[in-house]
């Protein structure tokens, strides 16, 4: 899994984030859900590795990441510090500007990033969630660079229907 991707891992200060990355072309900070790790993209990384470098972390806490203690508010597990994490693994690896997406948990982080280091993320992808009505008013942040697929249940396809006679 993961053949031609290097694995690493970053301090950044309260945590140690294990990571996978490789590819070629601009950064995509590819971030999982819960209670995923990593791994969660090991088939969509083959078919973006020639068109982007890709990063893939494992959230604070996750798979083979560490964390701090819990604190009594939990704000060290917050989005943000977890948002922060990501930033320090961007910059580690020499990125001062990277696309982001994110799926489930990973989106919500993915969006406090942007909303709070808005002059590092190019491009946003949100999976699985419903957008918040801030997606779209947060300063500087265009539509255009926002990517919120929904998928809604709609009605049954005629094949799908049983039929009775």
């Amino acid at each position: 899994m993961f053949e031609g991707f290097e694995y690493s891992q970053v301090n950044t200060g309260d945590a140690t984030i294990n990571l996978v990355h490789g590819g070629s072309g601009p950064p995509l900070l590819l971030i999982h859900g819960y209670p995923e790790t990593h791994v969660a993209w090991h088939k969509v990384a083959p078919l973006l590795k020639d068109s982007f470098t890709l990063i893939m972390p494992d959230l604070r806490g996750y798979g083979d990441s560490s964390g701090p203690e819990p604190d009594p508010q939990h704000r060290n597990y917050s989005k943000r510090a977890m948002a922060q994490d990501m930033v320090g693994v961007m910059m580690s690896l020499g990125y001062d500007s990277f696309a982001v997406a994110g799926h489930d948990r990973g989106a919500r982080v993915a969006y406090r990033l942007t909303l709070d280091h808005l002059d590092r993320v190019t491009k946003l992808a949100v999976l699985d969630i419903s957008p918040h009505p801030g997606y779209l008013r947060a300063d500087g942040l265009q539509r255009r660079d926002i990517h919120i697929p929904l998928v809604l249940p709609g009605p049954a396809l005629p094949s799908a229907r049983k039929t009775h006679r």
